[in-house]
Order: C-alpha cells, then structure tokens, then sequence
C-alpha cells in the first residue's frame, strides 16, 4: 500500500479544533496538496508524512508551530484620521490598515473612540495550540513511500 511521503499529491480533508472543542475550521471539500512544496502549516505536512489513504489522524499543533505566540506588542493605538477607514470600525471587527511599506494587514479592532483606535495585529488563533483530524483520501505523484 502506498504512504504519503515528500512530494506526493495528496487529497485530505481536515476538522480543526480549539482546546475547548470547538471547531474553527472545517475542509468544506477535499483539498489537494503536495506535501513539501510549503504550500500549508509544515507541521501539517509532516503529519501527513507516512499516513495511508483512508487514514485518518489526529494531530496537535504547538501555538508556535501554528500562528505563533500571542503578542502584547502587536496592540497598537491608532489616530483615527490616519486610517482612512472605510466605514466605521466596531469593537471585534476586522479592519485593513495601511503599513508603512505600502503593504496592508488585517487586524481586529479592539476599541474605537473618537481620536484614535486600539487594534490587535495578532492573528485570532496566535497563542492558540490547534487540533487537527486529518483524513487522507488519495495519493498521487512522487514520495509515495
């Protein structure tokens, strides 16, 4: 029987899952990957790494293996003016903000008054330890072991 090994084409489906249970993510369909082509999460690769189709696999990502620590330093207070917001941020939304590079970033607001806005730059499941169930459905490709 073949195994999912570096370089195989493989579909998956996956249910993630916080410490409480509740579920964040869900593969509405299989999704096809190339394990090692750093196309996902490498701990989510390396999971999938010897798995055999029909296989289905329970994994738990570190916080810093997934989106990584939480960090306090990533709560910035905005002006307000600066921003140039669309419409008007609410607590516990998501708003685009400009970076210096020309780039921009999605962030969560986290107040909002009438001069500035607090937001948290943190990805919402940073600090977060992940549990996958991963169900491989087919390979293809080379690394099939």
């Amino acid at each position: 029987m073949a195994l999912a090994g570096m370089g195989s084409t493989v579909l998956v489906t996956y249910t993630g899952t916080l410490g409480n249970g509740s579920v964040f993510e869900r593969s509405e369909k299989p999704q096809q990957i190339v394990v090692g082509a750093g196309e996902i999460n490498p701990a989510f690769e390396e999971a999938i790494v010897g798995m055999a189709p029909g296989e289905t696999k329970t994994v738990v990502l570190p916080a810093k293996s997934a989106y990584g620590q939480y960090r306090k330093n990533l709560i910035f207070k905005l002006k307000r003016r600066k921003l140039n917001l669309p419409e008007e941020p609410v607590p516990g939304g998501t708003a685009r903000i400009s970076l210096k590079n020309g780039r921009s970033s999605l962030v969560t607001v986290l107040k909002s008054d009438a001069k500035t806005v607090t937001v948290d730059a943190n990805h919402p499941l940073a600090g977060r330890d992940l549990t996958f169930a991963i169900t491989l459905m087919s390979i293809s490709g080379d690394g099939g072991a």
